[in-house]
């Protein structure tokens, strides 16, 4: 097997919601191109396992942050203990959402503030709190967003919504940091196999059915793989991708291009 190169050696990146899914496939990934990592999710234990991997990978191990990001000073710890281990950070990879089922008719306003405080403030919060960091060492950010950004589907409305925020926040940002060198991409992941269906209210057999649909309403016939977003999220924060900014890229088999016929 030829050698991973290190395409992030010496870079610092701080990833969200790195406990399971899109998170921790990037964490691992990341350890492999060489980045020092800061890790941060709600499950201690999750996490712990995740740091296992990545420290297969590189002599230093990941600094852990168990924190909820509903909650400000969660936040702000998650800020200053990436600072004080590291004094810098080259990238931020905004990863962490939650998902809930819910239409117009039936989605309470308690629903539409938990989605929203986690996929959209605070998003928001953590940024402009790391942005003048991100400014010194002219690095860059990666959200990720979701096809539910740019296509509308009934029954997810909170959640289409707190997506397609995302996706103008990371077009802004590019924009007003684009001076400062400073790049913000987002990727627009499809159906990727991870909890994030399960969390959201899809029992065994709904999320069973949902996967086997997914083969109908993704071009290439199937649902993604976590490390299938990982990797591009790892090319956006790369030296690879040093003329991309303000994109939000589809890692979604193909299903953002498709239409009923």
């Amino acid at each position: 097997m030829a050698a991973v190169t290190r395409t992030l050696a010496g870079k610092v990146a701080l990833i969200t919601g790195a406990s399971s899914g899109i998170g921790a496939a990037t964490a691992i990934l990341f350890s492999k191109l060489g980045a020092s990592l800061a890790l941060t999710g709600r499950q201690q234990g999750n996490l712990d396992k995740i740091a296992e991997e990545c420290a297969k990978n590189a002599p230093e191990k990941p600094l852990l942050i168990c924190a909820d990001l509903a909650k400000d000073d969660d936040v702000k710890k998650i800020v200053d203990e990436t600072i004080k281990r590291y004094g810098k950070l080259h990238i931020l990879v905004n990863n962490a959402g939650i998902l809930e089922l819910g239409s117009i008719e039936n989605t309470s306003m308690e629903q539409f503030d938990r989605i929203n405080n986690i996929n959209v403030r605070a998003m928001y919060q953590l940024t402009m709190l790391l942005t003048h960091h991100l400014v010194a060492s002219q690095g860059n950010i990666i959200n990720v967003s979701s096809v539910n950004g740019i296509r509308s589907f009934p029954g997810v409305l909170a959640y289409n919504m707190s997506k397609a925020s995302v996706d103008q926040f990371t077009r802004c940002v590019a924009l007003e940091l684009a001076p400062k060198q400073v790049r913000c991409n987002a990727v627009n992941p499809g159906v990727t196999i991870s909890n994030l269906q399960l969390r959201g209210g899809l029992d065994q057999e709904a999320y069973a059915a949902f996967l086997e649909r997914s083969k109908q309403t993704h071009a290439l016939g199937r649902p993604g793989q976590a490390d299938e977003v990982a990797r591009a999220i790892a090319f956006l924060a790369s030296d690879d991708a040093s003329f991309i900014t303000g994109a939000t890229l589809p890692v979604d088999g193909g299903r953002h291009a498709m239409c009923p016929r």
